[in-house]
């Protein structure tokens, strides 16, 4: 196929593939962006298309490939796109300076929580919670599946009943105080 053909061809499917690019798109800029760069990588490999073969097939495979390979460069970049006045996101230079010391001392107090219970639910909960599946339980401690289960689902009963009556306390204090202010 001769260059002018090629490109008498491409002009002719342009229309359908602007249509695309919109589609896959849904923003008017990006689709000229995207159709730009199709007519490119076309036209810079038009050696590389078979006469004879869907010249529209082959089109519309470019462009659904670059669109793929930006939307995963823009994921993987975990770029901001700013679409405010003036960059206001941008530039609002929000540096978050975390304080852990309200989670540290909560950390403690669950921890304490969790010493206070009997070593049969303890023992399975803590190696639930880091990550051990319920059969690799039951095989190192030598326990039937549902026994597992079930002191799984007592010692965090238990947990949340612990964990109840000491936050409890806290909140119903916090509603009172704020309700006197």
């Amino acid at each position: 196929m001769s260059q002018v053909e090629f490109h008498s061809r491409f002009h002719e499917i342009s229309p359908l593939l602007q249509a695309f690019a919109y589609n896959l798109t849904k923003n008017n800029e990006d689709a000229k962006d995207l159709l730009q760069e199709t007519a490119f990588r076309a036209m810079t490999n038009q050696d590389k298309f078979l006469a004879g073969t869907n010249l529209k097939a082959w089109l519309f495979t470019i462009m659904k490939n670059i669109f793929i390979n930006n939307y995963r460069k823009k994921m993987k970049s975990n770029t901001i796109m700013d679409s405010t006045d003036n960059l206001y996101y941008i530039n609002s230079g929000s540096t978050i300076i975390s304080n852990a010391a309200e989670s540290n001392i909560t950390m403690q107090e669950l921890t304490g929580m969790l010493d206070t219970l009997d070593d049969s639910i303890r023992i399975p909960f803590l190696m639930h919670y880091q990550g051990y599946k319920y059969q690799e339980i039951a095989d190192h401690l030598s326990l039937p599946l549902g026994t597992v289960k079930s002191r799984i689902f007592f010692a965090r009963k238990e947990l949340k009943d612990m964990i109840g009556k000491h936050y409890g306390q806290l909140v119903h204090a916090s509603a009172e105080m704020e309700m006197i202010d």
